[in-house]
């Protein structure tokens, strides 16, 4: 009995020490591991380590396997044609050395065949992504427009198909060379006895050769489909044209033909010794064809004297291929089109539409709004308002538009002397609650706060029930919470409340030894040495939500914007990620190089506790199935997204931003004028002060796309090429049913709509404006106009420009002073939107009332007296 128990003690002990040993040396991968286990992805974890090792041994043992198996068969032909010997000693030593050999050879063939098969497999290690999507794709459903193949073939199988091409090609020719040489010495031995190889010798080179063609012949054919990302005829349109298609291609298949039928005609003549012009014949074919393919006098020559002369012509089916390969990669291909109907007639600025169009026009900038929160809301220097977000909410049962922002944690602003470890890691730890004011205001009027203070307080019926940010877009560094020397809350009259954290983020480290390991990870002694941990106490780490989703899904595109949602709950992040790639055959590739974008995910991020949750938000996206399947359970149906969550998901702005560059050239779908490019449309640039800058997207509340609701949604103007004025609205939903409808407003052509340049020309030029500006200036104050926003309204296009003013001294907070409304040519500066509008509409009325006037003898302008009567004195 004592015996085994010592047995046990000390087996535990070795594992115990083995464990730490363990720990200490892979002090990543443990902290990796219990990260992932922390967030519920533990399986997620395993899976992602575990593919690249199994896809590595996988391929690894499938290459050794096929080249040791070749040397095998190659050492079993040697010494079965037994030559003749002159006595039986001879041959019993002649017997043995053929054993000897081919046992001895097992120790030669074993570790070569081993290093050819790393040799092909490492490139799948390498891009054991990629080799997973391919295992794991299924076909998309739609087909390139030139050969007809699944879209899926060239984003999974023809990456694969061409990493391990040349590899495999290397690695034949090394194996047909050892066993040339391994034949050439058996066939050498036997010719002094006139014999000849074994048949079976022939004919496992003779295969051996066919596999060598084969791979010539599948890299002919797959350099087809290389043809579909050709860039010769940028910048008028991507993909093969003519002479790839009609020249290049045919020379491909005559290169396939010349080569299938040369190592025909050379097997043929390796066994019977003859059909030696055959192989002459199919030598040079295959010599010229490659010869032609390869020359670029043939591919210039044509397109000089074939091509130019007749371009439309020639290319007319090719440019139509890139035009619907392009709006497909771009997801372009539903687009609706309608015509904008204009209508200068004044419109009835009581009606409840337009008052809720006012309602929400963001008249402040996001910028200069940033500004007026630190300025008011910022309360303490080590709080910080990293991004100001647009979103709706219901205030009061009303759909309103708001711009919010959280306020997090910047430890960069404590002061000199409070920078160290205890403060950075235990006391101040996260930020507290979010501002939000309404998109629209009137000037010289008071900020109204639908959330304000610390803790945040709501007069307009919004709770949170925990406001504390420990996860968020500032760049956090790790903290130990709770802990024993308590974690600063927020401020009150006289003194700081003390909070401990009460979520379940990320690693407990109730123990030493957690503690020695994440002292070694981080590098910082302290956390091995501190006494203020607690059972309770939970290293938090990794805490900026984009580093965060990246150390989870680091094959995710990340948008640059992600934005905070306020639930009664608490509040949570919303992060939008996408797939992208450069490989969809025929489309033209944006600025940032890839030709295929789809967002795919919407990803929430608890602020409070860490947890990360994905949810597929375009199933139609084959890439994102194929990671659907190899990681079960990572990715959620959007479905499943919280019911508090579902009415702030928004169209990305970048996502749009990147569609409508593409669009602005791809809108031609008629190949004339593609060719010609007559309508490229471009984003406008309007004034900010006295700088121009390109308008973006932005968010607004319109009723444009179905009259009878509301909608939340993205805007872009467009104007055409090199011109000011405006061509197109470009709008997208945001909320169903309409989400990720985008729709494009049409000017009719020959109208003349002002641009936002032309506007911010007539805003300069009006007097009355400049008189008001040079007055305030005067005065002590420093005038500073915001963003034009571009407001469609009942057959009209209305801009809006906000005016602010901001103290000539060191406190600069931004106050909204006036709103500039232009229609047409004329300008408005008043104190409301609604009183714009209503001025703005005033002098629609009285100048139709002097062209109605005009066109009808007999009316009296303003001022005469009928009849020829004496017009009476004035008073």
């Amino acid at each position: 009995m004592k015996r085994w128990l010592l047995t046990l003690l000390i087996g535990g002990m070795l594992f115990v020490v083995g464990y730490f040993l363990f720990a200490v040396l892979f002090t990543e991968f443990m902290v990796d591991l219990w990260w992932f286990r922390s967030l519920g992805y533990e399986k997620y974890f395993w899976l992602r380590l575990g593919y690249q090792y199994l896809i590595f041994a996988a391929f690894t043992l499938l290459f050794f396997c096929t080249f040791f198996l070749n040397f095998w068969i190659g050492s079993r032909y040697l010494g079965n044609v037994e030559p003749p010997m002159p006595t039986d000693q001879a041959r019993s030593k002649y017997r043995e050395l053929v054993r000897h050999f081919r046992v001895g050879s097992l120790r030669v063939y074993g570790p070569f065949s081993l290093a050819l098969a790393v040799l092909v497999a490492w490139p799948l290690y390498k891009k054991w992504d990629a080799a997973l999507l391919y295992v794991f794709s299924q076909p998309a459903g739609f087909q390139d427009p030139y050969f007809g193949v699944d879209i899926s073939y060239y984003f999974f199988s023809l990456p694969i198909y061409q990493l391990l091409l040349n590899e495999m090609l290397v690695a034949l020719l090394l194996l047909t060379s050892g066993l040339l040489l391994l034949y050439w010495l058996e066939r050498r031995l036997l010719a002094r006895q006139e014999l000849h190889l074994p048949k079976g010798a022939r004919i496992h080179l003779s295969l051996l050769l066919c596999l060598l063609f084969g791979l010539a012949a599948w890299k002919l054919f797959l350099q087809r489909y290389e043809l579909l990302y050709e860039t010769n005829h940028a910048p008028l349109f991507y993909g093969p044209g003519f002479v790839e298609m009609r020249v290049i291609l045919p020379l491909i298949y005559i290169s396939l033909a010349g080569l299938i039928g040369l190592v025909c005609c050379l097997l043929y003549y390796i066994h019977t010794r003859r059909g030696l012009k055959p192989l002459a014949v199919a030598g040079i074919i295959l010599v010229l064809a490659l010869g032609a393919r390869y020359s670029q006098s043939l591919s210039n020559a044509v397109q000089k004297y074939i091509v130019k002369p007749n371009e439309i012509s020639r290319e007319k089916d090719f440019i139509e291929k890139n035009i619907a390969a392009t709006l497909r990669a771009y997801n372009l291909h539903e687009v609706e089109i309608r015509e904008f109907s204009l209508d200068d007639l004044p419109w009835d600025d009581k009606a409840p539409q337009i008052k809720a169009n006012l309602r929400n026009i963001p008249v402040w900038d996001k910028e200069v709004l940033g500004d007026v929160f630190e300025q008011l809301e910022q309360l303490r220097t080590y709080y910080d308002f990293t991004g100001v977000s647009v979103d709706r909410y219901n205030v009061n049962g009303l759909h309103q538009q708001v711009f919010l922002a959280a306020r997090e944690l910047n430890l960069q602003e404590l002061p000199e002397g409070a920078r160290n470890w205890v403060n950075e890691r235990l006391k101040y730890t996260h930020g507290c609650g979010v501002v939000m004011v309404p998109a629209a205001q009137a000037g010289d009027e008071p900020m109204t706060w639908f959330i304000q203070g610390i803790p945040p307080t709501s007069a307009y019926g919004f709770q949170i029930d925990e406001p504390a940010i420990y996860y968020g877009r500032a760049k956090y560094g790790p903290a130990i919470a709770p802990n024993d020397s308590g974690e600063m809350g927020y401020p009150t009259a006289d003194t700081i409340s003390i909070v401990n954290y009460l979520g379940k983020g990320d690693v407990q480290v109730s123990n030493l030894f957690r503690k020695l390991i994440f002292a070694l990870y981080f590098g910082e002694k302290d956390i091995f040495f501190t006494t203020k941990t607690n059972r309770d106490s939970r290293m938090l780490f990794r805490r900026n939500i984009v580093e965060r989703v990246k150390a989870l899904t680091p094959f995710f595109t990340m948008d640059k914007d992600p934005y905070v949602v306020v639930t009664p709950k608490g509040l949570f992040w919303l992060q939008d990620a996408y797939i992208t790639s450069d490989r969809y055959p025929g489309a033209q590739p944006c600025e940032s190089g890839f030709n295929y974008i789809r967002n795919s995910v919407k990803i929430v991020i608890d602020a409070y506790d860490g947890n990360v949750d994905y949810y597929v938000a375009d199933p139609q996206d084959p890439v994102i199935q194929a990671y659907r399947r190899i990681y079960p359970g990572l990715l959620k149906n959007l479905e499943e997204l919280p019911e508090g969550l579902k009415g702030h998901v928004r169209y990305p702005k970048d996502f749009f931003d990147v569609q409508m560059g593409v669009y602005s050239k791809y809108h031609q779908y008629d190949v004339e004028e593609f060719y010609k490019q007559e309508d490229m449309w471009e984003f406008p640039e309007a004034g900010m002060g006295s700088r121009l800058r390109r308008m973006n997207p932005y968010y607004l509340s319109l009723n444009i796309i179905d009259p009878r609701r509301m909608d939340f949604l993205l805007l872009c103007p467009m104007t055409p090429k090199a011109r000011a004025n405006l061509r197109s609205l470009c709008v997208v939903g945001c909320d169903e049913p309409n989400y990720g409808k985008i729709i494009i407003y049409s000017f009719p052509r020959g109208s003349l709509i002002h641009g936002p340049s032309q506007v911010d020309a007539m805003i300069n030029q009006d007097t009355r404006v400049a008189e008001q500006f040079t007055l305030w200036n005067q005065m002590g104050s420093q005038v500073e106009r915001g963003n034009i926003v571009v407001l469609p309204v009942d057959g009209s296009i209305v801009y809006i420009q906000p005016v602010y003013l901001k103290a000539a001294g060191k406190l600069k907070i931004p106050q909204l002073k006036r709103l500039l409304v232009c229609k047409g040519e004329t300008v408005v500066m008043a104190p409301s939107l609604e009183e714009g509008f209503e001025i703005l509409n005033e002098r629609f009325q009285a100048q139709s009332e002097r062209i109605r006037r005009r066109l009808k003898p007999g009316i009296p302008e303003a001022g005469e007296v009928p009849n020829g009567e004496e017009k009476p004195p004035s008073r």
